[in-house]
């Protein structure tokens, strides 16, 4: 039986195994899941960071420095990396936790990777919940990273009050292509690995397609350079991400991003005891039968 005034009171005061504790709760919908996640209470307001971007872009490599950037001024972040799915044992492959592996030890820094578990638009299902979860600890930042897969990211504008579009000079052919899709949720555009031939005409593309997009309230996108792997570029971004933090302006977005949150709450409630490993389970040894029809099999399901 879980003691949730005990286990929320723990977690505001920095108590990390309570909070992993928890994040394991509520991404495995174990007992108590539901219950908890209800008597969550968000007594501050804690930004949400979202970095998306396609794969290679170094979005890992970005948020290792950025992390070093503001812990050193004694600020305090929680990470959620999103990770590809191992088709074989269902779990987060690991691979941006172990980019960040300097900070492991730093007390200013909780890293928890997630599989995506089939989602298609680079969140997990359990994203939300589990950011909400972290909201309650005692962060003065989440970081989201997104685990790359094009235009379907769009998905995090729904999660973020921020949201970091990591690219790189090798994208430069694609801009026209998507910028109707994952260029619109973009608050920062980051043109990494700056150093790299053909990142100025690149970055040019970028300022005059940020000129372009403007919100209700005028405001446009922020264009950035780094070189993640050098740590240049950290704290001019750490300043951007700062300003927008700062900016008391309410989101004329907010009730999108909060009908967005809704939905996917909504659906993984409706799909929950559904997943890709009890399909696997259940049609493993049907389809070696010779009439096998899928169509058939999924009506009767």
């Amino acid at each position: 039986m879980l003691n949730t005034n005990e286990l929320l009171n723990n977690i505001k005061n920095g108590d990390k195994l309570a909070l992993a504790r928890c994040i394991t709760i509520v991404e495995n919908d174990l007992g108590g899941s539901r219950e908890f996640l209800k008597s969550l209470k968000f007594e501050k307001s804690v930004p949400v960071i979202g970095f998306t971007g396609p794969p290679g872009a170094g979005k890992s490599t970005l948020i290792n420095s950025l992390i070093k950037e503001i812990t050193d001024s004694g600020k305090k972040i929680g990470v959620i990396a999103i990770d590809p799915t191992s088709p074989f044992n269902f779990g987060s492959l690991l691979g941006d936790r172990l980019r960040m592996a300097e900070h492991f030890t730093n007390e200013n820094v909780f890293i928890r990777s997630l599989a995506t578990r089939g989602s298609l638009g680079g969140l997990s299902a359990k994203t939300i919940e589990i950011t909400d979860v972290m909201r309650t600890a005692d962060f003065d930042f989440i970081f989201i990273e997104t685990v790359g897969v094009g235009q379907s990211e769009v998905e995090v504008a729904g999660l973020a009050d921020i949201t970091v579009l990591v690219l790189v000079p090798e994208s430069g052919d694609e801009v026209q292509t998507i910028k109707s899709g994952i260029m619109e949720i973009g608050d920062i555009y980051v043109l990494n690995k700056a150093d790299r031939p053909g990142a100025d005409i690149y970055f040019k593309n970028l300022l005059s397609l940020a000129n372009s997009k403007h919100d209700a309230d005028g405001k446009m996108p922020l264009v950035l350079k780094t070189v993640a792997s050098e740590n240049k570029g950290a704290t001019e971004l750490t300043d951007a991400i700062m300003q927008l933090t700062n900016n008391t302006q309410s989101n004329g977005l907010k009730h999108f991003l909060l009908a967005e949150k809704a939905y996917r709450l909504i659906q993984h409630k409706r799909m929950n005891g559904l997943t890709k490993k009890d399909l696997y389970d259940k049609i493993s040894s049907l389809h070696t039968v010779n009439d096998f029809n899928i169509y058939m099999w999924i009506d009767n399901f």
